[in-house]
């Protein structure tokens, strides 16, 4: 890597410059805020959520129960479309981004994702409505024990035929950084039991 930054800079290439103080600088060092203790460390990103919340004008807003609504019917809607598309694009690709620390959001973000080309106004408002939810825990992340012996387990399940558009199968992949014995408890308090992979 130093063998390229020093060309870019022996051919005038490269150049380092103050950031004015109308701009706002973006990165892991801006956007994550990482909490260490004797426990481990605290991953979130609570100042990028309030600052999308912020944007759309939702720091005031009602709050809401769960991401998105569990028997939503998002694909099949025909309703008027959304006026601004790109607006809807931009807080999805936030969302998105958002996903790292928060992946409770992804089946909700996954789902509103497939209709950016072009959005409805059902689909704002289903965007929107996963923003009241991150109105509720802002601050909400992601715990790495440092006792903790991490494993990354994965278990898959698939709903045969229930896309209303295409009528394929939908797979989810239900992953967590936990020891084995506790993920084996968040699986019973959840309810879902003999979990096994076909061999």
């Amino acid at each position: 890597m130093s063998k390229e930054i020093g060309a870019l800079d022996k051919n005038d290439t490269l150049s380092i410059i103050d950031l004015p103080p109308w701009k706002k600088a973006i990165g892991c060092k801006w956007v994550y805020k990482i909490k260490y203790n004797s426990d481990g460390l605290f991953l979130s990103q609570r100042k990028y959520t309030l600052d999308i919340l912020s944007e759309n004008g939702l720091l005031g807003a009602k709050l809401a129960s769960s991401p998105i609504d569990q028997h939503h019917r998002l694909a099949l809607d025909d309703g008027p479309f959304y006026s601004d598309s790109s607006q809807y694009r931009r807080l999805i690709g936030r969302l998105i981004y958002l996903t790292i620390t928060r992946p409770e959001l992804c089946y909700s973000v996954h789902v509103l994702a497939q209709f950016m080309q072009s959005p409805r106004v059902s689909h704002w408002e289903a965007a929107l409505r996963v923003l009241r939810y991150l109105k509720g825990h802002p601050g909400q992340g992601i715990v790495l024990r440092k006792d903790s012996a991490l494993q990354l387990t994965a278990y898959c399940d698939s709903d045969w035929a229930s896309c209303p558009l295409s009528r394929r199968s939908l797979t989810d992949i239900f992953t967590k950084a936990l020891s084995r014995p506790q993920f084996e408890l968040l699986l019973r308090k959840l309810g879902i039991r003999d979990l096994h992979a076909p061999t």
